[in-house]
């Protein structure tokens, strides 16, 4: 089943495992010993992250090492750049009322 990058980051604790492997690969009991729940549930949400694209794993030797691929992450950008346009277009109408029921 593939996942998309929104129910990656939709849970705290795998946007906290990305904001980890953002800085280096880790494997599966480095990753877990900055959560506090067992190695099997940080290797679930692993597991979903790999799902959606944005985590690979490399074997090296007798360990799996997870690399974060942050790219896919540009497709939440693009979402949310839409609706930032839609309330900056919002507010600047809001500025401009402002500014003329200040002027009367």
């Amino acid at each position: 089943m593939r996942r998309d990058v929104f129910q990656a980051v939709a849970d705290p604790t795998r946007r906290g495992i990305l904001d980890i492997l953002s800085e280096q690969p880790r494997n599966v009991n480095e990753l877990a010993d900055n959560f506090k729940m067992s190695r099997p549930a940080v290797s679930k949400h692993v597991k979903i992250l790999k799902e959606c694209g944005l985590v690979s794993t490399v074997k090296q030797g007798r360990e799996r090492y997870c690399h974060a691929n942050l790219d896919r992450l540009g497709e939440i950008a693009l979402w949310v750049h839409q609706y930032r346009r839609f309330w900056n277009t919002r507010l600047d109408k809001l500025e401009y009322l402002l500014k003329e029921e200040d002027n009367k």
